[in-house]
């Protein structure tokens, strides 16, 4: 049986910015919340986040201790180090079973657990994987202006990256498939505009730091460029929301519509692991997370809300 200490409003499955958003909306609502903290965030290894007002170049872990701080106040939010091993239930009566063995029930779920990204194996890339290899344009490419830039890609919206940081940011941009490419003509049409050449050669190994980084290639030549972009494939953190039967989008994002709602009754999701069908591409964006988490929590308590009326609304 379990413990109704043990029993929550909502269990809020994630510590990010998504998540932490979304709890302290709920704790003002006086809900009672877990929130889960299953590790460091995607962005952790960046040295700022950006776009975000009044905390533009904000270390990504001071954001989220000071979103914890925050939450200090609504003695009905929880917040425990804890990764959720498994999600049961339906609505008003989910069951999380924690990796510590720990079991905990709620009336809805909110998944805020991100994704995770997965650069190419090739030596020395993934370790520069946020900070001298950057992912997006719209966080990293201000940075990079002026910059000689190689982008790791083979799919065509991986190389598109490169068209855009030409457009943008710099006139020094080189393509790298890391091996033989079959890129549609319209795509290589645009590279040959832009004046970006495309090197099909292995990689072996990534050297150097930012500012100074050299891409080593098999046949032993080499390239150098001051910062590299590799939009790297991306999976869920976790298989929640896919335990639970929620509706997986082609790209593997959780489908979600305007209420931030899944296919599941009383299972929401909000931040970078979730988007709406109707757009192209999920947003990475740490601002984007964080108006995600309110918007998923204030729609979360208007259905608890509605679910306690004495007489139901239409």
């Amino acid at each position: 049986m379990t413990d109704p200490r043990n029993e929550y409003d909502v269990i809020v499955v994630g510590a990010g910015a998504a998540g932490l958003s979304a709890a302290q909306v709920l704790g003002r609502q006086q809900r009672r919340t877990l929130v889960l903290d299953g590790g460091p965030p995607r962005n952790s290894p960046a040295d700022g986040i950006h776009m975000f007002l009044s905390r533009d170049g904000f270390p990504p872990l001071e954001l989220l201790e000071a979103g914890r701080r925050e939450l200090h106040p609504y003695p009905g939010v929880e917040v425990v180090t804890a990764r959720a091993a498994e999600a049961v239930g339906n609505i008003d009566d989910f069951t999380l079973t924690l990796d510590n063995g720990d079991r905990h029930r709620a009336r809805r779920l909110l998944l805020a657990t991100g994704q995770v990204d997965r650069p190419w194996a090739v030596p020395g890339l993934p370790e520069r994987f946020g900070r001298s290899v950057m992912h997006c344009p719209f966080c990293h490419g201000w940075e990079a202006r002026d910059k000689s830039i190689v982008v790791f890609g083979r799919e065509p919206a991986e190389v598109m990256l490169a068209a855009y940081l030409a457009d943008r940011y710099s006139k020094e941009v080189t393509v790298v498939t890391n091996g033989r490419h079959t890129l549609p003509e319209p795509v290589l049409g645009n590279l040959r505009g832009l004046g970006i050449p495309v090197t099909q050669e292995p990689v072996t190994e990534l050297t150097g730091e930012l500012d100074d980084l050299t891409v080593q290639f098999a046949d032993g030549s080499s390239t150098r460029c001051q910062v590299a972009f590799h939009r790297a494939p991306v999976e869920q953190q976790t298989s929640l929301a896919v335990q639970l039967g929620a509706e997986l989008l082609p790209d593997g994002y959780v489908r979600v519509d305007e209420f931030a709602r899944t296919t599941v009754a009383g299972v929401s999701a909000a931040g970078d692991l979730a988007r709406l069908p109707a757009l192209p591409d999920g947003l990475t964006l740490v601002s984007q997370a964080a108006a995600d988490g309110v918007r998923a929590a204030v729609w979360l308590e208007q259905g608890l809300f509605r679910a306690a009326l004495p007489v139901p609304l239409g």
